[in-house]
């Protein structure tokens, strides 16, 4: 059975070659070449007809003119710019050419009239007042008289000279009735002041040691510009018995 398979398959194989090799074309056309350019009728009457050329494209229709681009309307004239507002000077800033300076001693009077005048000059609270509390160990006078009687007769005779600072010492201390012509911190002020004294003609003047403790006042101002000092300096001038000094 397998052998008649066999050449069942073998012989339809050796056929379907023999057909594609053109073998059978003597008994019926195949449609291949070379037999069927044989079958072909007045082959050689066969023309080739070129294709026709395309037709040429249609010329672009021109393109209409431009309408003329209306003139353009005049520019409106620009506003005048408001005028800026005029700007504050900047303030100048003033240098403080003094810190802080002391004016003192003054008594209880005196420290009125300055502190009056100094409230002129608004330096608001750039002033500030202190107490001082003053010792004094040297002391130029006029030994003690008998009585109040003496002292003033004593007191006359120094107006008489030409001098007038000095007071009669009233206290129930060993100098009752005696005159003080000045009070003073260090010996050699007090020597200086006797001698001034002395060319006056007061003859009976001395310096003796005593402690004197006084109240008095003193007023420190700070942060002082030119213009400021100026003024202090100002009023200052009406007080020439004060003393003027950095604060301590």
């Amino acid at each position: 059975m397998l052998k008649f398979l066999f050449w069942i398959l073998l012989l339809g194989n050796a056929g379907l070659f023999a057909y594609q090799q053109g073998y059978f074309d003597a008994f019926f056309s195949s449609g291949r070449e070379p037999a069927r350019m044989k079958d072909q009728l007045n082959a050689d009457k066969v023309k080739l007809v070129p294709p026709p050329a395309p037709a040429p494209a249609p010329a672009p229709a021109p393109a209409p003119a431009p309408a003329p681009a209306p003139a353009p309307a005049p520019a409106p004239a620009p506003e005048p710019l408001p005028e800026p507002a005029p700007q504050p000077a900047a303030e100048v800033k003033k240098t403080v050419v003094l810190a802080c300076t002391e004016v003192g001693n003054f008594g209880p009077d005196d420290a009125k009239r300055f502190s009056a005048e100094l409230a002129s000059l608004s330096l608001g609270d750039r002033v500030k007042q202190r107490a001082l509390q003053e010792v004094a160990n040297h002391m130029v006078y006029i030994p003690p008289q008998a009585d109040k009687e003496g002292a003033e007769k004593k007191a006359g005779e120094l107006r008489k000279l030409g001098v007038e600072d000095f007071f009669i010492i009233q206290d129930n201390s060993p100098m009752r009735w005696g005159i003080s012509l000045g009070v003073f911190k260090h010996e050699d002020a007090a020597r200086t002041h006797l001698a001034a004294l002395n060319q006056k003609g007061v003859r009976s003047a001395r310096i003796g040691q005593r402690t004197v403790t006084s109240s008095q006042v003193a007023f420190q101002v700070r942060d002082l510009d030119e213009d400021g000092k100026a003024a202090l300096d100002k009023v200052k001038a009406g007080f020439p018995k004060q003393e003027m000094r950095k604060c301590p």
